[in-house]
């Protein structure tokens, strides 16, 4: 079982081994959902369409090619196996 301490800010840091578990990086957002009276359920929220939409659009650059989308995929996927 993994632990972690309520601060008096009302403030936890979630155990490396859950944001492994739940592949959570910096920036993302959690729910927590009441299970009976002393439980809660801890997930990941993932990101509508809406709020992601245009992220990679950057001005002045040039549009990528779908060769460089897959090279670029490639080395996210080999950096986050690390």
């Amino acid at each position: 079982m993994t632990t972690a301490t309520l601060t008096s800010k009302g403030q936890i840091t979630i155990p490396k081994a859950v944001r492994t578990a739940l592949r959570l990086r910096s920036g993302d957002r959690v729910q927590f959902t009441l299970q009976g009276r002393n439980e809660a359920a801890i997930r990941p929220v993932t990101k509508s369409v809406d709020e992601v939409f245009g992220c990679l659009r950057r001005a002045g650059r040039r549009a990528m090619t779908v060769r460089d989308i897959d090279r670029a995929i490639a080395r996210a996927v080999k950096a986050r196996r690390r």
